[in-house]
């Protein structure tokens, strides 16, 4: 029912001169359609209000509010052009005058927990891009005939909202970071499995993936008021330190369902370890935390196992927030299974002691596409020390990246094999004991691989380099690009 109207929107962002990237599509996609389902959201609330004959006090004011200054209507429903402003006007209005009104929000919001604060973070931290004020009046013209009236509107929308982000991923660098693919979260939730009740955290949230596939998983069968409102209010937990992540993490949520999501504009790794008190853990703990970065020495200083590294900064993170008996899947570079440095040293035997690290997912390179680095997905429970780990190797059988990206169907055996820790050519069991106690190296060695394959034909290994050449090709294209935006 949408989808052509997402197109429409990318063709006149295609020829705006102030949106070059994948990135700036989906930030400026991302405001509009944020200010749409804003005006929708009150109309619906004050309808209901009527209905019981209460009143109902509008968040933004009658000029700033988007049947205003985006879309006047006349009588008949149609758009008052007499009455919209276009071109320089426009861009004037929305760039001195709206921004700063949405802006100011932050200010005079009760908590951060309300839309309010909500709407001032969001209008904080991006920018209008269009210069042109009539490609924008066309971009509001298309937006403007979404409508988030209704769960199915919601899901149809949320499921093309997922392709930008994806799309934004796959153009590498900066997007690739927001963007963890989706069968693979799946399938972590599958074998966690969390339940109602829990209180579920991602502290490196990215555009808020695995916070939206647990929601979609909790929300099957039949559930009550109060666990729905559960899982509106008291559910998820989500940090991001990047704006253009954030602005895109509050929009996902929205459109998977959570009104006012609980997203905070943060970067976690600022918060001292010890300052974390029990009341603040959490039940569940789902994450794909970036890796490569470097921390500065008065971040180290928050955790006890100093690195510059930032994935195993997070990693501390996730084991001091995670409850006693709570579940966590966190993904990782492979690398961090056998470094030899005295921070990974460390740090597998804070794991191994404080947890029971009871599963290990190896995934191919190119799980994550335009990311040179190989990963796995730790999965562990707090409380109890490690005695076996169970290890899977994922081979879908062929090569991975941009034109074979991961399906759910690669994981099934990998979901279903865990829940019987199953030993079998591409899974097996490791007793801690037998792990070699100076190194504490848990890297995937696995025993049960078949022989070796023999020899391939020339010509199939020509066509794998051909394709690989093309996709390295494009993606450094993608990151030639965004190095000039």
């Amino acid at each position: 029912m949408f989808e052509q109207t997402f197109k429409n929107i990318d063709d006149v962002l295609w020829k705006e001169a102030g949106c070059t990237t994948d990135l700036d599509y989906t930030e400026q996609t991302s405001w509009l359609l944020f200010l749409k389902y804003l005006d929708d959201l009150e109309h619906e609330k004050a309808l209901e209000a009527e209905l019981v004959g209460k009143s109902y006090t509008f968040i933004v004011d009658g000029s700033h509010r988007w049947s205003s200054w985006a879309a006047p209507k006349k009588a008949d429903g149609t758009v008052d052009h007499d009455n919209a402003l276009i071109g320089d006007d426009l861009i004037d209005y929305v760039n001195r005058q709206l921004f700063p009104y949405l802006q100011g929000f932050k200010l005079r919001a009760t908590s951060p927990a309300t839309i309010e604060y909500k709407i001032g973070e969001i209008f904080s931290e991006i920018k209008n891009r269009f210069q042109s004020g009539y490609s924008l009046r066309d971009a509001l013209e298309y937006v403007d005939e979404l409508r988030f009236r209704s769960q199915q509107e919601k899901h149809e929308l949320s499921h093309l909202y997922e392709a930008k982000i994806r799309n934004m991923g796959n153009a590498g660098r900066n997007g690739g970071e927001y963007y963890t693919p989706r069968p693979l979260i799946r399938a972590i939730i599958r074998v966690v499995k969390p339940q109602i009740g829990d209180r579920i955290y991602d502290g490196a949230c990215g555009s808020a993936g695995f916070l939206c596939e647990s929601y979609d998983y909790l929300r099957q069968g039949k559930l009550t008021t109060k666990q729905l409102e559960q899982l509106q209010t008291s559910t998820f937990t989500g940090k991001e330190k990047k704006s253009l992540a954030y602005v895109i993490a509050i929009m996902n949520m929205i459109l998977h369902g959570i009104d006012a999501p609980n997203i905070i504009h943060t970067n976690t790794l600022t918060e001292n370890l010890s300052d974390i008190q029990d009341k603040n853990c959490f039940d569940v703990i789902l994450a794909n935390p970036p890796f490569g970065g470097k921390e500065r020495k008065e971040i180290q200083q928050n955790f006890p196992v100093k690195t510059g590294e930032t994935a195993f900064l997070f990693l501390q993170h996730f084991i001091k927030i995670l409850k006693v008996s709570g579940r966590a899947g966190v993904v990782i570079k492979n690398t961090f299974l056998s470094n030899s440095d005295n921070a990974s040293h460390a740090l597998r035997q804070e794991l191994l002691s404080s947890c029971n690290l009871h599963t290990i997912l190896d995934c191919p390179g190119g799980t994550f596409i335009g990311a040179g680095v190989k990963t796995v997905v730790l999965f562990f429970e707090k409380g109890t020390p490690t005695q076996k780990i169970w290890y899977y190797q994922l081979d879908p059988g062929r090569n991975m990246g941009k034109t074979n990206a991961l399906h759910d169907d690669d994981l099934q055996e990998f979901v279903e094999l865990q829940a019987t820790v199953a030993e079998t050519e591409k899974s097996w069991l490791v007793d801690i004991a037998d792990v070699e106690r100076e190194s504490f190296d848990l890297s995937v060695k696995n025993p049960n691989k078949a022989a070796e394959s023999p020899l391939r034909e020339p010509q199939e290994i020509m066509d794998e380099i051909a394709a690989l050449d093309a996709e390295s090709a494009e993606i450094l294209a993608g990151i030639g690009g965004m190095l000039g935006g």
